[in-house]
């Protein structure tokens, strides 16, 4: 079974920068897509930003400038870092791993928080 395992998160005044990691605990064959999902109090998982395995990305339009999403060093692998992050910000932050089949794997999430 693979484990997805999300790293970074924390409180940051508005403003501030954080960088999430995530991991997979092993090699995911045909993995197609990674990337980052956030939850707030009170709303849909939304999405954050991808990457494709070609280097494709993409993302939310209330993050674009603000955010960046990479394929780390390892092996199916992604960050996110984060800058100029506002309290609307705040969120559990999920890595996303998914598969050509449309299979996806799921980190139990690393909790987000702007303010001051």
């Amino acid at each position: 079974q693979v484990q997805l395992v999300e790293s970074g998160g924390g409180l940051v005044q508005p403003g501030g920068s954080l960088r999430l990691s995530c991991a997979a605990s092993r090699v995911i064959f045909s993995l197609s897509t990674m990337g980052w999902y956030r939850q707030a109090p009170g709303k849909e998982r939304e999405l954050v930003a991808t990457i494709t395995s070609s280097g494709s990305s993409n993302y939310a339009d209330s993050v674009k400038g603000r955010f960046t999403i990479s394929r780390g060093n390892a092996k199916n692998a992604v960050d996110l870092q984060m800058n100029s992050l506002k309290p609307e910000d705040t969120a559990v932050y999920y890595c996303n791993a998914g598969l050509a089949s449309g299979m996806n794997y799921w980190g139990k999430g690393t909790l987000v928080t702007v303010s001051s």
